[in-house]
């Protein structure tokens, strides 16, 4: 006899505490496979496709896509028997349910790691074969023409792409209330952009003039990416007592130097990539700003490693993927270990592991076309180095007047963790190893 196992959203690490449903990868009467991804979720960290630990049998979903839910929230439940193990499933004597093949950024799923498991393969699944195996799920119509007018309340709207979703999410617009204009009843990107410009539609006068005080602006909710970085620049706000210095620098031999190690072929280096080999061999010479602050034990604690966070403006906000071990890399491979991370970051595909960890934060804002700004501390750590754009400039170089390729860098510091004279110092060495490539080259 089938036995209905219910399978909550599980710990995705890193102190999250709820995820928001993007999409639904399996639907109501599916048959799952032990591991198999059911949902796409997205926290405030990354994107995850979550695996579900039971095989068998979809017989409720809980939450529509664009819900939030807490961890232990139910997702889904499925009837797990003998008849619903797919077959080519367990070896002799194993156990048709029970996961060992959790990926190991989702915790809490109770599974005994110490007995293998196994992917199971899953034939296709028949309004035939899932109906007679779980009483509970409502028998398919008899009749054998599958209906094209209006979706159930409770099961899944037709719509194109998970992209037009999220225009309709981001716009309050309910699908289950749209006509779709494409083949059986799909709903297309027109369809909700035209919902949408209906929405938008002025009022009628008599209305606007008689109740004008209800009128708002646009309400964007502060969640997901937005509420992480929103929550985490508050409390670094409100906790960390920052001071700012900065300093104007020649970069013209920098520059020079860079395009002659990319001139031998090989590998392209980045700016960014020398600016942090800098970094670096800074917070080697300074390491008080390569540390955090414990409040509970009102002590400092100073970081063996550096682990170099980079801020990355994606489509779903700022992002501040972290090198690990950044201190130990020359700048070929930071160059690559940067490229890597923010692809993975345009792509929505970094996980929590990826941008949490890190002890310093370098900061080109340059990219953007400004020259200066006085970073926010990225709470926990201690310190962020702030770089503006390089560009040609009037110059004293030499005793005499020149045009040179200048940037501006900016240091924000907790005042806790060392005073002027050691954020200055530190300041002054990644300005002159800026100037002078002759001192970078030492460190390489």
């Amino acid at each position: 006899m089938a036995q209905v196992m219910e399978f909550k959203l599980p710990d995705l690490g890193e102190g999250l505490t709820e995820a928001e449903i993007v999409r639904w990868l399996v639907a109501v009467g599916d048959v799952v496979a032990i591991d198999q991804p059911v949902v796409e979720v997205e926290t405030a960290k990354a994107m995850v496709e979550v695996p579900c630990p039971y095989g068998g049998v979809v017989t409720a979903r809980f939450g529509e896509e664009g819900t939030e839910l807490p961890v232990g929230a139910p997702l889904i439940t499925v009837a797990v028997g003998a008849q619903t193990v797919p077959v080519e499933s367990a070896a002799p004597g194993e156990e048709p349910s029970g996961s060992g093949n959790v990926p190991r950024p989702l915790i809490g799923y109770g599974s005994d790691d110490s007995r293998p498991a196994r992917r199971r393969r899953v034939r296709p699944v028949t309004a035939a074969v899932s109906a007679p195996v779980v009483p509970a799920v409502p028998a398919a119509p008899a009749a054998p023409v599958v209906p094209v007018a209006p979706v159930a309340p409770a099961g899944p709207v037709p719509v194109i792409s998970p992209l037009v979703r999220k225009l309709a999410r981001d716009g309050g617009i309910d699908l289950r209330g749209l006509s779709g204009s494409g083949p059986d009843g799909l709903i297309m990107r027109a369809d909700v952009e035209k919902a949408l410009a209906a929405l938008r539609a002025p009022e009628p006068v008599a209305v606007a003039t008689a109740a004008p005080s209800r009128a708002e602006g646009v309400r964007v909710p502060l969640k997901g990416v937005r509420g992480a970085v929103a929550e985490k620049l508050s409390r670094s706000r409100r906790e960390i007592p920052d001071a700012t210095c900065w300093v104007d620098a020649d970069a013209t031999e920098l520059m020079a130097a860079r395009a002659a190690m990319n001139a031998v072929g090989g590998p392209k280096i980045s700016v960014l990539a020398l600016l942090a080999r800098i970094c670096t061999a800074a917070l080697a010479k300074y390491p008080e700003l390569n540390s955090t602050v414990d409040l509970a034990a009102n002590e400092i604690v100073r970081l063996p490693s550096v682990h170099l966070g980079f801020a990355a403006q994606t489509e779903r906000g700022l992002m501040v993927p972290v090198v690990r071990d950044a201190h130990a890399m020359n700048p070929e491979a930071l160059s690559a270990e940067f490229a890597r991370l923010t692809e993975l970051a345009r792509g929505g595909k970094l996980s929590p592991a990826d941008l949490t960890g890190g002890t310093f934060t370098l900061n080109n804002y340059g990219v953007f076309g400004v020259d200066g700004s006085t970073p926010i501390i990225n709470h926990p750590e201690a310190a962020m180095l702030g770089v503006g754009r390089i560009m040609a400039k009037p110059w004293v170089h030499r005793g005499e007047l020149a045009v040179r390729q200048v940037v501006q860098l900016s240091l924000t510091f907790d005042h806790r963790v060392c005073d002027g004279g050691t954020a200055g110092g530190f300041l002054r060495y990644v300005a002159d190893c800026v100037e002078s490539p002759a001192v970078l080259l030492r460190l390489l």
